[in-house]
């Protein structure tokens, strides 16, 4: 696994956080010393699709990275029909990939498709992973992702949403930043590294409340919706058509 040293020596200009060639050599090291409970959530994604799986149907990663969650999502699907669709916007995510998930061999169908997520029309869907890219989406575009994920789905069907939040009280979300902050560092980020990275995702990231999720879902639709994995300002959800 190829270290994250994208930030690590002073930036004349920080450019605003994308994800090429550079971040996706470096992005299973990056995810791993970034996001507190990862693994815990790829883990878990792989076993709700297993629960939620229906015959016949489609299941979704949007903003798939790496595939990562693609890879655990179609080793626990064995319902008949199934079609797996990997959706990512960035050629060099995408491209490795397709790498990773053609080395695992499975009888499920999968697409890899090089595009927006929010013009994927999303039909007979059994399970939809949202793996920590709604936050990247503009806000006046959050919503209709979320309806038209609801429309697309089956009854009984689930969409897992894992996002970066913000806490509503100010005290709180102070502390939550802390906590993660903390756990860069021991996660070998130097304080350099924290302040550049911060700086070049401030334009690109915008995340929300629980209480903005929660009641996004709610409007789109969804009978059930729970928060099933929280550590420090990161966390997963699941909602229930």
């Amino acid at each position: 696994m190829q270290k994250d040293h994208i930030y690590a020596e002073p930036l004349a200009q920080i450019q605003d956080f994308r994800f090429d060639d550079h971040v996706a050599e470096v992005f299973p090291d990056m995810i791993q010393r970034s996001i507190p409970g990862y693994h815990t959530i790829i883990q878990t994604i792989g076993k709700l699709t297993a629960h939620f799986q229906q015959p016949n149907s489609n299941y979704y990663d949007l903003g798939c990275s790496l595939g990562t969650a693609s890879l655990a999502m179609r080793r626990n699907i064995s319902m008949p029909g199934a079609h797996l669709i990997a959706v990512d916007n960035s050629h060099a995510m995408l491209e490795r990939c397709e790498r990773h998930l053609l080395a695992f061999r499975s009888d499920v169908p999968l697409s890899l498709k090089l595009a927006d997520i929010r013009d994927i029309d999303i039909q007979d869907a059994a399970v939809v992973v949202i793996n920590f890219t709604l936050q990247f989406l503009a806000p006046e575009h959050r919503d209709a992702l979320i309806n038209t994920i609801y429309q697309g789905l089956k009854p009984g069907g689930l969409l897992i949403l894992s996002e970066k939040f913000v806490a509503h009280s100010i005290i709180t979300n102070a502390l939550l930043v802390d906590l993660h902050l903390d756990f860069k560092r021991a996660n070998g980020y130097s304080e350099l590294e924290i302040s550049q990275k911060r700086s070049a995702l401030e334009n690109v990231m915008k995340p929300d409340t629980l209480a903005q999720h929660q009641q996004r879902l709610q409007h789109a639709g969804f009978s059930e919706t729970s928060l099933w994995f929280q550590c420090f300002n990161f966390c997963s959800m699941l909602a229930i058509k």
